[in-house]
């Protein structure tokens, strides 16, 4: 892979540029991106033309940019976020029809949690995720979740990057977080009482996944009143565990060849599911190493 000068693949720079945008900045000028992603402005400019030619940015007309819909694109065929989504949605919506705060899902990113879906109600207490959006583990129940099951060097990791502290009540230190950790493993789920904003307490629980592994986190935000986490960790669990049952079904390898495909990890009526096949199957008959359409366009 090509490099920089200073030893930084040219997709390491491309990825700096994407990167510059979030939720709260979603259109930046070319300046903005050179400045967010600390690189020259003639560099951002070459590197804007490149991903703006393969639709990973689209430039506006008042001579801003913004991330591509062919990013979306991609990021539709992954199992691992958009599959997931699609087949913890149900369990999802049914928790947030109980507690009618914030229910949400959560992957491992990094030193972060990545949330792939949320729900919400108006009147909800605050709550600082959004779909897409990141809160560092050490700050987070789904984070502490994920990091609790995570290989150990992780922790460690996180502590030697500095944890940010959100509130009085945000773990700081190294022995709170293992202590932490600990105790997640033991009890199964994790609380966080004002660990982001005084008046909401985070509570979330493990999703294992087909392998055994933990997958992903599912948790609620709630008030910080004092009133026992206990019911919102069965209704979590109980959720995870449907979350859980989904997964391995959809990813059993003894059922058929389509049990990989789409079918599984997408919602849709079963016609639909099977009109699409279908078509999937006509397009790689007409484009196999024997046909007239692949010999065409080769």
């Amino acid at each position: 892979m090509a490099r920089g000068s200073a030893g930084e693949s040219v997709l390491h720079r491309h990825l700096r540029v994407l990167e510059s945008f979030d939720a709260w900045h979603p259109f930046l000028t070319l300046s903005e991106i050179a400045d967010a992603a600390g690189i020259p402005r003639s560099s951002a400019h070459r590197l804007i033309g490149e991903l703006e030619r393969e639709g990973l940015l689209e430039r506006l007309p008042d001579r801003t940019y913004r991330l591509g819909v062919r990013l979306w694109e991609f990021a539709s065929r992954t199992p691992g976020a958009v599959g997931l989504r699609e087949i913890a949605r149900p369990w999802l919506g049914a928790v947030h029809e109980r507690v009618r705060q914030h229910t949400q899902l959560g992957v491992l990113s990094g030193r972060d949690v990545l949330f792939i879906d949320r729900m919400s109600t108006r009147d909800a207490v605050v709550n600082a995720t959004l779909i897409g959006g990141r809160i560092p583990l050490h700050a987070s129940s789904s984070g502490l979740v994920l990091l609790a099951h995570a290989d150990e060097s992780l922790a460690e990791d996180v502590v030697q990057a500095g944890m940010r502290a959100y509130t009085d009540r945000t773990i700081r230190t190294g022995t709170d977080l293992r202590a932490q950790l600990r105790r997640v493993r033991e009890d199964g789920y994790a609380v966080t009482e004002g660990h982001i904003h005084p008046e909401s307490r985070g509570i979330a629980v493990p999703i294992t996944g087909p392998g055994g592994t933990v997958y992903a986190a599912i948790g609620v935000v709630v008030p910080n009143d004092g009133v026992s986490p206990h019911p919102y960790v069965e209704l979590l669990r109980r959720a995870a565990a449907g979350i859980a049952h989904d997964l391995a079904v959809a990813y059993r390898p003894d059922v058929d060849e389509r049990t990989h495909g789409i079918r599984p990890l997408v919602s849709g009526s079963r016609r639909s599911l099977e009109y699409l096949e279908s078509l999937d199957a006509d397009l790689h008959d007409a484009t196999a190493p024997h046909g007239g359409a692949r010999a065409a366009v080769l």
